[in-house]
């Protein structure tokens, strides 16, 4: 999505990234935006593979509901997701913050 999720880009995840890769890009934010605030889980197949196809260190966003998800996303560590943005699951008390940093240990 683009300007604010408010138009639809023209231009894959994936492709997107490999741009942004080749200007020098370290890390990117995947936001599944479809998911995002609906407490339904993450996307882990396409974060994983946005990972691996780009090389890019990846912060995984965007429907987090429990802790589960959390311990899912500890196994794409090796592929380069290594960081995950928890927003309305922590504002719902579904977890706290001290459980989502132990499930990553």
């Amino acid at each position: 999505m683009a300007r604010g999720w408010e138009r639809r880009g023209k231009i894959k995840a994936v492709d997107l990234a490999h741009t942004v890769a080749r200007a020098g890009v370290e890390r990117i934010i995947y936001t599944d935006v479809i998911r995002d605030g609906m407490l339904g889980g993450l996307n882990i197949e396409q974060t994983l593979l946005l990972a691996r196809e780009s090389g890019l260190k990846v912060t995984a966003a965007g429907g987090v509901s429990s802790l589960e998800d959390i311990k899912r996303l500890k196994q794409l560590i090796a592929f380069g997701v290594d960081s995950v943005i928890v927003g309305k699951a922590l504002y719902e008390g579904r977890f706290t913050l001290r459980e989502a940093a132990q499930a990553l240990l």
